[in-house]
């Protein structure tokens, strides 16, 4: 039943995406982050969602009057340098070929996505939305663990769903580590107090799933975030009295066998599955130094054939680190450019918190910046210990931060942006009176005070 309600809703859908091509993006970003497909039984869990989706954007953007060019900024510029690296390491990759290539059309797939969303991130509302859809797909899953691990008593972990990027309990952690900053921005940016008092509520649900994933890179990325939240606080004294009373009263809540696992971060020597991670650390930086121009290649790491050139006997399996997951696959001059990535989200995110400081009309993107530096912290902290170098909802959050930071750049250079600028402001805490708002002087009072009748 679930099956037939979710295709109907899809075949409902899938229309709009011709019509307005921007409603494809968010419909194309829910099925790649969410995953509701894998939520239901039957063949509805089989099809290619996102390719549908995909394909009938694209053709939305050549029947409907949306942008033709692909955005200039550098994180923009950096995906496609990215897929032309991915490229080359694939022709030249260790791995079976199948492997290789079926990895390098998935990733091929994730980027001409960004790609078009980012061609179509023009104005405030549509940044908002896709913050929206980002926050609903993987809150979801925050909001549902943490009913469970109140109902069970955190006697179990909390998992993703089944055949995706987090099914993986450490993987849906880092997710939802990542969405808590962003959910701040929301609850920040909601004008009904109903909605900023359920986001409240499934920041914390999600919260408490994020312990009860039972990660200790999670709880390592979790206690990151906190101190960045702390030091983006304006209101440093109450924010370090609530974060401290939300982490202790989760910490609490779980059992005696979720404190012994975590105790092993300090004693990781002893620990075998740290201890393995740090073999195939190893592995990958070896393979990387064997070839440092391309790298294994896609999949080499867990190719047997592949390990064996630097590692006779040494685990093939997932490196469990995004540094040296990707820099054992493509080498060095791939890893830069990766790398560079974060650093570009990073310094745009940086930027826009800073330009906008004292713009009441961009409060908006003020906070988006200021919420998404501690994300991008997340993910980089909590992922030191995963394989997610290829996620896409990270790469997502890069494109929102590079578009708001254009949208800044071109509302403080003098134009009119679309999307409300003042319905903004007035929507934002802490800058609600309307009258805050600076606004052009009318023509009288800007004649002498003797011409004045």
């Amino acid at each position: 039943m679930r099956d037939l309600a979710f295709m109907a809703a899809m075949a409902a859908l899938l229309p709009l995406a011709l019509m307005r091509p921007f409603a494809g993006v968010l419909l194309w970003s829910w099925i790649s982050f969410m995953n509701p497909h894998r939520l239901v039984w039957g063949v509805a869990m089989e099809l290619p969602w996102a390719m549908a989706v995909f394909a009938a954007t694209v053709i939305g953007c050549f029947m409907a009057a949306e942008p033709k060019r692909i955005p200039t900024h550098g994180v923009a510029l950096l995906l496609v340098m990215l897929l032309g690296c991915f490229t080359i390491t694939s022709f030249a990759a260790m791995g079976d070929p199948t492997a290789v290539w079926a990895k390098w059309e998935a990733t091929t797939k994730v980027i001409l996505g960004l790609l078009l969303t980012a061609a179509l991130l023009t104005e405030r509302r549509r940044v908002h939305a896709l913050v929206w859809v980002m926050i609903i797909s993987i809150g979801y899953y925050g909001v549902r663990g943490g009913i469970f691990s109140i109902v069970t008593g955190g006697q179990y972990r909390v998992w993703g769903p089944d055949q995706t990027m987090i099914t993986d309990n450490n993987h849906l952690a880092a997710a939802m580590l990542v969405t808590l900053p962003l959910m701040h921005y929301l609850r920040l940016h909601s004008k009904h107090r109903v909605v900023r008092q359920l986001l409240l509520a499934a920041m914390v649900l999600t919260l408490l799933a994020t312990v009860a994933s039972y990660s200790r890179g999670a709880l390592l990325g979790l206690m990151a975030i906190a101190g960045m939240m702390w030091l983006r606080s304006k209101r440093k004294v109450i924010s370090a009295v609530v974060m401290t009373a939300c982490l202790a009263g989760a910490i609490a809540f779980m059992p005696g066998q979720w404190g012994e696992r975590m105790e092993s971060i300090t004693t990781y020597q002893q620990d075998a599955s740290a201890s393995e991670r740090l073999v195939l650390w190893g592995i990958s930086l070896d393979l990387a130094l064997q070839r440092p121009l391309v790298g294994s290649g896609f999949t080499g790491p867990y190719n047997r054939e592949v390990v064996d050139t630097v590692a006779p006997g040494g685990p093939a399996r997932a490196v469990h680190s995004i540094w040296f997951e990707l820099l054992g696959e493509h080498g060095f001059p791939t890893f830069f450019i990766w790398s560079g990535l974060s650093l570009t989200g990073l310094l745009y995110a940086i930027r826009l918190s800073r330009m906008t400081r004292h713009r009441p009309d961009l409060a908006w993107a003020h906070d988006l910046g200021r919420m998404g530096q501690v994300s991008i912290m997340a993910y980089l902290v909590s992922g030191s210990f995963l394989s997610l170098s290829y996620w896409d909802f990270y790469w997502t959050l890069l494109v929102v931060i590079a578009a708001t930071h254009a949208l800044a750049k071109r509302a403080l250079a003098g134009e009119t942006l679309p999307g409300g600028a003042d319905e903004a402001a007035a929507s934002a805490t802490g800058w609600r009176n309307r009258a805050a708002i600076p606004r052009p002087a009318m023509a009288r009072d800007a004649l002498p005070r003797s011409a004045r009748a």
